[in-house]
């Protein structure tokens, strides 16, 4: 849960995974904190569709395929070496195609 937290604001790092992972983990061993995020007003209603249908909302792909771009940018701007600066951003896009392929809710 703490890294779907700390990937809100590090570009990156994904959110998404790492709370269904929670949803998963928790619900396994926890059921009291898997039924707290199901319910929950704000991260349920995306864990629920994800669940049921593998839905991913648009502005999530959009938010998604955004930082992966300036994740790509930055990238592309720092020390990295040849083969992590070309093989990331394809990594990256295969992701969003991925992302892209999903139903919306």
């Amino acid at each position: 849960m703490l890294l779907g937290l700390v990937g809100i604001v590090l570009p990156g790092l994904p959110t998404v995974p790492f709370l269904l992972l929670a949803a998963w983990a928790g619900g396994k061993g926890w059921p009291a904190l898997e039924a707290w995020l199901l319910n929950h007003p704000r991260h349920g209603p995306a864990i629920r569709r994800w669940r049921e249908r593998g839905a991913v909302p648009r502005r999530a792909k959009w938010a998604a395929s955004g930082m992966m771009a300036l994740s790509t940018c930055l990238l592309a701007l720092s020390g990295a070496p040849l083969a992590v600066k070309a093989g990331a951003p394809l990594v990256m896009a295969a992701v969003a195609l991925w992302l892209w392929r999903r139903p919306e809710a």
